[in-house]
């Protein structure tokens, strides 16, 4: 009988060899290290969203710049000073001071074959808050002789806002001086003459006139 086998015991239960059986648990080293990884894994996924979301609510996000081209951070574009104002037109007060309409002395006059086509225009120019002179046809020097669609006629001195105030009733105007004293303006209708300018579309070019928007600014 061996050393190795208990006493009273024999038979089946007889223990030979020289070596005692390994009785260890098997080994869970691999199951370990992947708990330890997980876990870290984990814990790195959670601060860089922890410092994202800090980042967000200071403001560090990028959401008031953004990279250009060359990687650099370009600051986003203000909005233009005119933009807002251009919205409502009677709360801006005017950056460039012009004459109004009721300032400036209009003769309008009809170079054309077509009858009362001055009275229905200088009827509406007073409409528009301009001041009427005298309405008829045109002086012999231009009656049938402006293909356009008009001619605005003033005096050297006459103010050149006056003559782009009331530009804007017309659309494809040209502008001449004469030797006429007065700051009357003469307005000369042509062949291509159809009809004023929409007084909508006259008035926002006026304000556009009063309120010159800034060129833009250069973005990245």
């Amino acid at each position: 009988m061996s050393m190795l086998t208990p006493p009273g015991m024999g038979g089946k239960y007889r223990v030979t060899g020289a070596a005692y059986p390994r009785m260890r648990p098997p080994r869970r080293r691999r199951r370990i290290v992947l708990t330890v990884l997980g876990a870290a894994l984990g814990l790195a996924l959670l601060c860089y969203g922890s410092l994202q979301l800090m980042n967000v609510f200071r403001g560090e996000s990028g959401s008031g710049k953004h990279q250009s081209a060359a990687g650099k951070d370009c600051a986003t574009p203000k909005p233009r000073a005119g933009a807002a104002a251009a919205a409502s037109p009677a709360a801006a007060k005017p950056a460039v001071a012009l004459p109004q309409p009721g300032e400036i002395t209009v003769n309008v006059y009809n170079a054309t074959p077509r009858a009362g086509l001055a009275k229905a225009v200088g009827d509406e120019l007073k409409k528009r808050g301009f001041t009427v002179g005298k309405v008829g046809n045109a002086p012999a020097d231009f009656d049938k002789k402006v293909p356009g669609t008009g001619i605005l006629l003033g005096s050297p001195k006459t103010d050149k806002a006056a003559f782009s105030v009331l530009g804007t009733q017309l659309e494809g105007d040209t502008q001449q001086t004469d030797a006429r004293e007065g700051a009357d303006i003469d307005l000369i209708l042509g062949d291509a003459f159809k009809e004023l300018s929409p007084k909508e579309a006259a008035d926002k070019e006026l304000y556009l006139l009063a309120n010159p928007q800034p060129a833009p600014a250069k973005t990245c």
